[in-house]
């Protein structure tokens, strides 16, 4: 069985089949299901169609597009989405990092953004997707039709790690850009300033917005497994290295544990999901025990 897409994987598709990604707080919505909503009825603004799924009011059903397609769909309004999902992937050189024969951190963040993208699709939510080094290069409007989801994972599939990092003006921008209270999930190493990235984190929740960090680090990056004299490469500055792993070892694995325990600290503060992972711990089941972990926290 195959899925068509690169990063869609019909193994991983199975495992998550029955998780659901509730929202924490109150969502500006109205579609009768998973999240809380302020609103009621429907929108007069006409957004998209999607396929009728059962429950939907047969109200709302649009005659003419089955009379063309002998298919049913439903009629999207601007308010009617359950939950808006905006998936942030970094998509800066680091990313492309893999050490050995494992997948890189871009391609994880992949994968992981697709499968996330299946979820929120299925459960009738809308998602979009930003992808950023030092600009913008993708940025997708949340929506919940079947074509968008197609066009998301057509994009997915095109991209290549590149540039520089600028974590922290990417998404204070992004942040001025949301008017609407939505799920901000950022997928990335992080490598930039921890501070700086965290102020803009904290502009995302002063917004009302909810956040979750996928920190993504090859597991090279966590145990430092090299032995002999070896020439290390900045993948963004381009700048070369010649050490002795074992001069720096423990003053290297020290400032991991800082950055990574740094991160957890002011995210758990701020009200603000950290999950850290690394390449070789499967996606599917990285996500699997963090959604039952969220869920467990909101019973």
């Amino acid at each position: 069985m195959s899925t068509g897409y690169q990063y869609l994987e019909p193994q991983a598709l199975a495992r998550v089949k029955n998780l659901q990604m509730v929202a924490r707080g109150v969502v500006e919505g109205s579609i009768t299901g998973l999240h809380a909503s302020p609103n009621k009825g429907f929108s007069i603004e006409f957004a998209e169609h999607r396929e009728y799924v059962s429950g939907d009011d047969p109200r709302h059903l649009d005659f003419k597009m089955l009379a063309k397609t002998e298919r049913l769909y439903v009629k999207q309004y601007e308010e009617e989405t359950n939950m808006r999902v905006q998936i942030i992937l970094d998509t800066s050189a680091s990313m492309g990092y893999r050490y050995s024969t494992g997948i890189s951190k871009f391609d994880y963040g992949c994968y992981l953004t697709a499968i996330l993208a299946y979820m929120m699709t299925r459960q009738q939510d809308s998602v979009g997707l930003t992808t950023f080094d030092t600009e913008i290069r993708l940025d997708m409007p949340a929506r919940s039709s079947p074509r968008h989801f197609h066009e998301m994972m057509e994009r997915l599939e095109a991209m290549k790690p590149a540039q520089e990092t600028g974590i922290a003006e990417t998404l204070h921008l992004l942040a001025n850009r949301f008017k609407k209270r939505c799920l901000i999930v950022l997928i990335s190493d992080l490598y930039d300033d921890q501070d700086e990235i965290m102020r803009a984190l904290h502009h995302f929740t002063h917004c009302r917005h909810e956040v979750i960090v996928f920190n993504i680090f090859d597991k090279a990056e966590l145990e430092f497994p090299f032995e002999e004299t070896i020439a290390f490469h900045d993948m963004e500055t381009k700048e070369r290295i010649l050490i002795e792993p074992d001069s720096i070892r423990n003053a290297y694995l020290e400032e991991v544990r800082k950055f990574t325990a740094g991160y957890h600290r002011a995210c758990r503060e701020s009200g603000i999901d950290y999950v850290l992972t690394d390449t070789t711990v499967p996606y599917d089941y990285m996500l699997t025990r963090y959604v039952a972990k969220r869920f467990m926290a909101q019973s």
